[in-house]
C-alpha cells in the first residue's frame, strides 16, 4: 500500500495516477468527503485527515504502508519560526513513530539545505524531523516549478508578465510537475536504508526573458517581461492580502542573490525531460 498525502494537488495527484495505472494499491489521504470521491472512484483506499496537526489521523493514515509520500501543509504567510509547520512536524513525527511505514519520500525544495531566513525554511524544518524518523528516507529537492508561469498567464494574455525573477535575462533551474511527480512515484519503488537527497532539475535552465518568449508563442502574441522594483515588493504582497511577506521576500532575494540551490554536494542529481515550452504550451491552452 502506497499513502499519498496532497493527492488533491498537482504533484500528488501524479503520484497517484501512476501508481495506480501501475496496478499499485493507493491510500489516498484528503482533508475533506468531498475530495475523496474522485479517488475513491478510481480505486483507491480513503484516509480522512481533515487537521495536519492530528496525529492519530495522521498514524491510522500511514498504518501499513509500504511507503508514504509526504508533502507539508501549504501555508504561504505563516508568521516568521513556522509555528504551524513545528506543530505538523510534531504531529507527523509521532504518526510516524506509531505507523512505522516502510519508506518516506518527502517533497522538499530546492535550498531546504539553506540557513537564511526564507520561505524554504518550511521544507528544512520537516527535513529535521525526518531524519531522525526511524525509517528510510528520501528528500525530493526540486527546482523551481515552471508551472509557477501560470500566475503571469492573465498578464501575458495582454501582452506583458511582471517579473520577481531578476534580471530577466538570469536562468535557474526549473522542473516541471509532471516529472516531480514521474521521480516520486519511481522512488516510492524503490529501496534504500537510511537518508537519500534528490536533487531534480529540468533539461536545462530558464530566465523570466525566455518565459516571456514561450507565453508569446503559446499565445501567439508579443509578450514583453518587466521587472517589479524590489522597492514594491511588499507593498505589493500585503496589498494582495499577506501578513507575513518578509519570508517570501527573502526566498525571492535568494533565487536572485544565487544563495538559494541546490546543495549539490552529498546529492543524487536527477534529470526531467518536460522542456518549459510544453508546459507554457499546456497552461495556454488550459490543460
Amino acid at each position: 500500500m502506497f499513502v499519498i498525502t496532497g493527492i488533491t494537488g498537482k504533484v500528488g495527484g501524479i503520484v497517484g495516477d501512476i501508481l495506480l495505472k501501475a496496478g499499485l494499491p493507493v491510500r489516498a489521504v484528503v482533508r475533506s468527503p468531498e475530495k475523496a470521491e474522485f479517488w475513491r472512484g478510481r480505486g483507491c483506499e480513503v484516509a480522512l485527515v481533515p487537521d495536519p496537526e492530528d496525529a492519530q489521523s495522521l498514524a491510522q493514515a500511514f498504518a501499513g504502508a509500504n511507503g508514504v509520500f509526504l508533502m507539508n501543509p501549504p501555508n504561504y504567510d505563516s508568521p516568521r519560526g513556522f509555528p504551524d509547520i513545528e506543530r505538523s512536524a510534531k504531529a507527523t513525527e509521532e504518526a510516524i513513530a506509531r505507523a512505522k511505514p516502510g519508506k518516506i519520500v518527502f517533497l522538499s525544495t530546492i535550498g531546504a539545505h539553506v540557513g537564511e531566513f526564507n520561505l524554504l525554511n518550511r521544507s528544512s524544518l520537516f527535513e529535521r524531523m525526518l531524519v531522525n524518523a526511524g525509517v528510510p528516507v528520501a528528500f525530493l529537492r526540486p527546482a523551481w516549478f515552471m508551472e509557477n508561469a501560470a500566475w503571469d498567464l492573465a498578464s501575458a494574455r495582454s501582452g506583458r508578465i511582471e517579473s520577481y525573477l531578476q534580471p530577466l535575462d538570469r536562468k535557474i533551474d526549473m522542473v516541471s510537475t509532471r516529472d516531480i511527480g514521474r521521480v516520486a512515484a519511481d522512488l516510492l519503488q524503490e529501496d534504500w536504508p537510511g537518508v537519500r537527497i534528490i536533487e531534480l532539475s529540468g533539461p536545462q535552465k530558464y530566465s523570466p526573458r525566455d518565459e516571456a518568449a514561450g507565453l508569446a508563442t503559446a499565445l501567439g502574441k508579443d509578450v514583453t517581461a518587466v521587472e517589479v522594483p524590489r522597492a514594491e515588493w511588499e507593498q505589493r504582497f500585503r496589498r494582495e492580502g499577506m501578513l507575513h511577506p518578509e519570508a517570501r521576500i527573502r526566498m525571492l532575494d535568494g533565487f536572485n542573490e544565487g544563495w538559494i540551490d541546490f546543495q549539490r554536494e552529498g546529492t543524487e542529481d536527477r534529470k526531467g525531460s518536460v522542456e518549459l515550452a510544453q508546459v507554457l504550451s499546456e497552461l495556454a491552452a488550459g490543460a
